[in-house]
């Protein structure tokens, strides 16, 4: 068991800058591991009115559901400019959400919000570019340390 636990405060932590280590989604749980996540003055465990870091952060989603995870479209363009491809959102079928998910190990995340019941994770893997919707009815947050931020 982890040290420090707080729930519903995704919107204290800033995830821009996390390494996924791993992600999990069957029988009922959505857990990210992730490395390098900014956990800031407003959260509820942090003492220093600063900004900290924190490894091996533990994100879980209650009751998830992914609702939409796709790909994001994307153009290439070449040196001078020159629209090369259009490669539109393509949506992933359910039968390869694990295999994906297992994939994004060292991948980066762009960001993780929360809209209404809706947690919305922008994820960057090699050379794509992925969003997942999961609806959920709860946030945890833990952790084992604060370290400074360099």
């Amino acid at each position: 068991n982890m040290k420090y636990r707080t729930e519903s405060e995704l919107r204290n932590f800033d995830f821009s800058e996390s390494v996924i280590s791993e992600i999990k989604y069957m029988n009922g749980i959505f857990k990210l591991l992730l490395d390098n996540v900014t956990i800031l003055p407003e959260c509820s465990c942090n003492r220093d009115i600063r900004q900290m870091r924190a490894n091996q952060f533990l994100l879980t989603i209650v009751n998830p559901v992914i609702v939409k995870f796709f790909e994001e479209s994307y153009k290439r363009y070449d040196a001078n400019g020159v629209l090369l491809e259009e490669v539109d959102e393509k949506i992933i079928k359910v039968e390869n959400y694990g295999e994906l998910l297992k994939s994004f190990a060292d991948g980066e995340v762009f960001s993780i919000k929360k809209e209404g019941e809706t947690y919305i994770f922008l994820v960057d893997s090699e050379q794509n570019c992925y969003e997942i919707d999961v609806k959920g009815t709860d946030d945890i947050e833990e952790w084992d340390r604060f370290l400074n931020k360099n």
